[in-house]
């Protein structure tokens, strides 16, 4: 019997939207050989990652095994499947592999960290193949919403795997490779053991829709606005960036770019051949001469992201120009799930200003880049694998799929991060779990989810901050009364004194009434002043701030 295994081992992207990271493994239990397939982010949000700057899967297990990790593999160039390459790559030690739109896209990220362009190398499709110790993958062109989209056919001795990656059916889509069911077809004789599969869109019970399909109606929303047209989209889906673009030129409209991934994503597009022509583009400086019923702005921000460019017109100006009363600005985008306050938040400040918001509610100016339930159930087909792992999507996402999958008479299992799942076999078998976790980019410094980092700011953002101050001279006794600094606290508080006399007070009498042992303690100074600190700012707003006490003693 073969002591050999096959394995798959989400680290990020499985029972989640973003942060993807796969690993395959092949070889002797615990010794395996891996690849990583994707190393991407997701953003964070004041309510539960306040003041963080992006977040990422943790990468320790992998970190750990580094010597025997073979290669990174990059489906394509969205942030949540190439954003954290820059970031990991010296902690990782691995080469990188990726087509040449998503490669150019990595190695600005390495080089903003300091790498040397030549850590990715530049991969053909297929049939072109990366060897890498025991697989051999190639990339498979498939239809999404930003170009050179790639699945992956992973060829080991223990099976043949398809990663499918973000993928959809769109036979025409106006930028990048259209789906091809003869290339997949092609590639399934020979047997496919298992299919890892974006679950994204499996409550979608409608056919995708094609990119080929939106030009028109945008055209016909910009045509019909009399004043200043602003847009927004994924900066990385450069399909519907040139749409917009077009759409807008053939409206009579200039076109100006705003935000610097929208201009880097077009740049890398152009430089890589993926975009052959895009509508002439005006700078800012040009755009602010420009009337403004002939003038159109693309922008970044369409996920509500306080930085950028759509947030900064909302809030008043950027670069020069405001929104006013009778422009219209559209989200040609859908809102990924936990970004919809942010989003909302910025159309109804639109609103306030007297612009006229459109968003995808209809249909009419977004299609999606995902499979919808009826084309993930169509690519199965074409595929004919012997097993479905679904992936990347959220656990409901998962769920629906392994069910649509199981009733199709093919075996399955729902495998979120951390679950390290067996394909040696003729069913995917749950091997073992492994700690999994995020990592927190916080200023220049990667923090760790169980640092307390993030809880303390979460703690003093619900329940504000005492900071109490006492000296004490060389005779252990206080030198005159601890004093308090309030914030994020109210003045005053049930008794109608100034909540910070109360807490002095409070602290006084206890420092008065102190045995000698304890004054001549920090530790129980500090404990105990805290504990008064606490209570009584319980008994006064109702609340238990989070308290620092410093001791300062005279020689």
């Amino acid at each position: 019997m073969s002591t050999e295994r096959l394995i798959y081992l989400p680290l990020g992207g499985a029972g989640e939207i973003g942060m993807n990271a796969y690993v395959y493994g092949y070889g002797p239990e615990d010794n395996e050989r891996l690849i990583l397939v994707d190393l991407g982010m997701t953003f964070p949000d004041m309510d539960t990652t306040p003041g963080v700057d992006l977040i990422f899967p943790d990468m320790a297990w992998l970190a750990e095994r580094k010597d025997r990790l073979e290669a990174v593999f990059i489906t394509h160039a969205h942030e949540d499947h190439v954003g954290a390459v820059g970031h990991f790559y010296s902690e990782l030690g691995a080469p990188v592999y990726a087509r040449a739109f998503t490669a150019n896209i990595a190695r600005r990220k390495l080089s903003e960290h300091g790498f040397a362009e030549d850590s990715v190398t530049t991969v053909s499709p297929y049939p072109e193949s990366v060897e890498a110790g025991p697989f051999k993958v190639s990339f498979v062109p498939v239809s999404h919403s930003i170009p050179e989209s790639s699945s992956l056919l992973i060829e080991t001795p223990g099976g043949r795997l398809f990663h499918t990656g973000d993928f959809k059916i769109d036979h025409q889509p106006l930028v990048g490779e259209s789906f091809d069911e003869a290339l997949w077809k092609d590639i399934a004789k020979d047997g496919i053991k298992a299919m890892i599969c974006d679950s994204t869109n499996v409550f979608s019970k409608n056919p995708g829709r094609s990119e080929s399909e939106l030009g028109g109606n945008i055209e016909a929303l910009i045509k019909g606005a009399e004043r200043m047209v602003v847009a927004t989209t994924f900066a990385s889906n450069v399909a519907r960036v040139r749409t917009l673009a077009e759409a807008g030129e053939r409206a009579g409209r200039s076109i100006c770019l705003m935000g610097r991934a929208m201009r880097r994503m077009v740049e890398a597009s152009v430089e890589t051949g993926v975009l052959s022509s895009f509508p002439k583009v005006v700078s800012i400086e040009e755009a602010r001469d420009i009337p403004r019923e002939n003038l159109m702005l693309l922008v970044t921000g369409s996920q509500g992201e306080r930085r950028a460019a759509s947030a900064q017109l909302a809030r008043g100006k950027f670069n020069g120009i405001e929104m006013k009363e009778g422009d219209l600005f559209l989200f040609s985008s859908k809102t990924i799930p936990g970004n919809e306050r942010g989003v909302i938040s910025i159309m109804n400040q639109f609103s306030e200003m007297g612009v006229d918001v459109f968003d995808d509610n209809d249909g009419f100016y977004h299609v999606s880049g995902h499979a919808n339930r009826p084309d993930l159930e169509k690519a199965q087909e074409l595929m004919e694998p012997q097993m479905v792992i679904p992936m990347h999507g959220e656990h409901r996402h998962l769920r629906e799929l392994s069910k649509i999958t199981e009733a199709a008479g093919r075996a399955s299992v729902v495998a979120v991060n951390g679950m390290m799942i067996d394909l040696s076999g003729n069913a995917p078998r749950v091997a073992e779990y492994i700690e999994t976790g995020r990592r927190y980019l916080d200023g220049s410094t990667q923090v760790g989810a169980l640092d307390g980092i993030v809880r303390d700011r979460i703690r003093m953002a619900l329940n504000g901050h005492v900071v109490v101050t006492l000296i004490v001279d060389e005779d252990d006794t206080p030198l005159g009364e601890p004093w308090c600094e309030l914030m994020g606290l109210p003045e005053t508080g049930r008794s109608g004194a100034p909540l910070v006399e109360v807490l002095e007070e409070d602290m006084s009498q206890f420092l008065g009434r102190a045995k000698a042992a304890t004054l001549k303690d920090d530790d129980k100074i500090e404990q105990e002043l805290r504990k008064i600190a606490r209570r009584t700012a319980l008994d006064e707003i109702g609340k238990k701030p989070e308290v620092t006490v410093i001791v300062s003693r005279i020689a």
